[in-house]
């Protein structure tokens, strides 16, 4: 079976976007970048919530005109090519060799993870994973701390009165300045 693997960045104060929704404190360093690139390749699918799905689209089908940065350089091209789910009540159609699922989200979802491919690749959205969460279907965690305060934006987990025990699996310092923690549920 096929896992949903939530892979995030966040700040230190467990933001993972700014008060006005700015994402330009997460640095991609090589290290990191290395990691993000593993974690495709175990990746049949990307996995995404509107407001996610938004910023992705916007950005990468173009990112090559916008960044020279070399991890947005070797992304763009896979991002392009990956088959794409997006999770939306509101959308009414979505570009870019993607689905949409805006009716029965936990048997769709289900569905996929029973397919045979690589995993699905979760990113950013804390709403989504927390949606997917509660219905058990997310297996891993993957979440990047980077050495910022953000003081506000979107919380990493936005119901936080769901308690949810997890292992630890991993840890690792990326770039000499972001640490990574990866988890998988403590009755997993």
């Amino acid at each position: 079976m096929r896992k949903i693997i939530y892979y995030v960045h966040t700040s230190v104060d467990g933001y993972i976007d700014g008060p006005n929704g700015e994402f330009d404190w997460a640095d991609m360093g090589p290290e990191l970048s290395a990691y993000s690139q593993e974690l495709v390749g175990r990746t049949g699918t990307f996995l995404y919530g509107r407001a996610v799905w938004e910023v992705m689209s916007s950005y990468w089908p173009q990112a090559e005109s916008i960044s020279q940065h070399p991890h947005d350089l070797e992304f763009a091209p896979i991002w392009r090519a990956a088959p794409k789910i997006v999770v939306s009540s509101t959308l009414e159609k979505v570009e870019w060799d993607a689905q949409l699922i805006n009716t029965d989200v936990a048997g769709e979802i289900t569905a996929l993870k029973e397919r045979q491919g690589g995993d699905l690749l979760l990113t950013g959205g804390s709403t989504l994973m927390s949606s997917l969460t509660r219905l058990g279907l997310v297996d891993e965690w993957h979440i990047v701390v980077h050495p910022v305060v953000l003081g506000g934006g979107r919380q990493l987990f936005p119901h936080p009165q769901d308690r949810l025990a997890l292992r630890l699996t991993d840890t690792r310092r990326l770039d000499s300045q972001a640490v990574l923690t990866s988890y998988v549920r403590a009755d997993g």
